[in-house]
């Protein structure tokens, strides 16, 4: 692999750290500014509207700069928020700082997806991009926790100007080691946003935010389910979730390998299985062993979805692919947000820590269900350009362009 890829990893490394660090000093946070944990809370919700949000409008920004140099400048940007957020006086510039920092992450990740796939060969692309991610899986085994020692024990605000210094090395390593692409021709605005006419596009889109909304609506409750239905003391959390860091490694590795052979049925696997662990995580979640193995399940087949569904939006919006990437990340977010609110209603209703996994399976069988409409809609698309190329006359090269690849879907059609 490229050492291009080192880079981008290293960024992804920062990012991850402070996107889910917080999670772990918000008491800290909040007894500091002198508000509410709930109040506090904001801190992650701003972060991940900031992402859903920043995907698009930096990535707009950047359209007219080669993808090497958005990638300094946002990494330039993740530093100065989290700057902000170290040196923040009030809970309100704190907030702004979080907004800042998260307004680099979906464009960083859509502009280094694109970037990962370029610089290897076509077969590579999906494991180049599992590279690129293993950065913010690594975060969550490695980085959060570290983060969260440094922050009880020195202080939070040490902990963001640590992930500055993260900034300050991705930084380095994009402008030292991302060879410098010319910057795409002929590209605009509306050449970008024409990939969401694809309907193949949106579909995985729509995958992605049911599908890892469904590891969200679990995870995003771990202490409170595994404290009190598993009989966990508080202080093994943390482990809990180093445990579900490493899954999200093995799971992201496993991913871009199998996507780069069998997409589509790597995503068939990975979606049904994810929806029957979380199932099963209403049973499990009673047993200290049964859901400790359940959590490293959840991360791994979780992040197996991330490399195929990335890939799969590259693919369908082929010749403009940076905008649409990047808001297939802030679909990440959106699904973590959504599978938030989901799993707190269920919980507020009465049905216990346990419930918010049956949201998350029903949402993980829902991406299912999507990949195999969007897997039909594929076969018979393919079935149709084969037909008419061997068919007489002109109508040979209805649904084929100049490469022989089968057409996209518009929604149009």
């Amino acid at each position: 692999m490229p050492l291009a890829l080192l880079a981008l990893a290293i960024g992804a490394f920062g990012i991850g750290t402070t996107e889910f660090v917080i999670m772990g000093l918000l008491p800290d946070v909040a007894a500091d500014f002198q508000v509410s944990i709930p109040t506090a809370g904001f801190l992650v919700t701003g972060y991940a509207l900031g992402v859903v949000l920043g995907a698009p409008l930096m990535t707009f920004l950047g359209t007219r700069v080669t993808r090497k140099r958005m990638l300094m400048l946002l990494m330039g940007l993740f530093i100065v928020g989290n700057v902000v957020s170290a040196l923040a006086p009030v809970f309100g510039v704190m907030l702004a700082g979080r907004v800042i920092a998260s307004l680099a992450h979906g464009a960083f990740f859509g502009i280094g997806s694109v970037v990962a796939a370029d610089l290897v060969a076509p077969e590579k692309k999906a494991g180049a991009i599992a590279m690129m991610f293993t950065g913010l899986t690594v975060a969550n085994v490695v980085g959060v926790p570290l983060g969260t020692f440094i922050g009880q024990n020195l202080g939070w605000r040490v902990t963001f100007f640590v992930v500055a210094g993260l900034g300050v090395l991705g930084l380095l390593g994009v402008a030292k080691l991302v060879p410098e692409q010319p910057k795409p021709q002929g590209v605009r605005i509306s050449h970008e946003l024409a990939a969401f006419r694809n309907v193949q596009v949106l579909l995985a889109m729509a995958m992605t935010v049911l599908g890892f909304g469904g590891v969200f609506a679990a995870i995003t409750y771990i202490t409170p389910m595994m404290t009190d239905t598993a009989g966990f003391a508080t202080s093994s959390v943390t482990w809990l979730l180093v445990l579900f860091g490493l899954g999200m490694v093995g799971g992201n590795l496993l991913g871009g390998k199998f996507a780069d052979r069998h997409l589509m049925p790597m995503l068939y696997v990975s979606l049904g299985a994810l929806a029957t662990v979380l199932a099963l995580f209403t049973l499990t979640a009673h047993n200290k062993i049964a859901a400790a193995v359940t959590i490293v399940l959840i991360g791994a087949l979780g992040f197996a979805t991330v490399p195929p569904l990335q890939k799969r939006v590259l693919d369908q919006a082929a010749g403009a692919p940076t905008l649409a990437s990047a808001v297939n990340i802030g679909a990440f977010n959106l699904g973590n947000a959504l599978s938030a609110w989901l799993g707190g209603i269920v919980i507020a209703a009465g049905f216990g820590y346990t419930a918010p996994n049956w949201v998350g399976a029903a949402l993980a069988a829902s991406a299912l269900l999507l990949a195999v409409v969007s897997g039909s809609i594929e076969r018979r698309t393919v079935a149709g350009g084969q037909a008419a190329a061997h068919a007489p006359g002109p109508a040979a090269d209805a649904g084929l362009g100049e490469s022989g690849a089968t057409a996209s879907v518009p929604i149009s059609q």
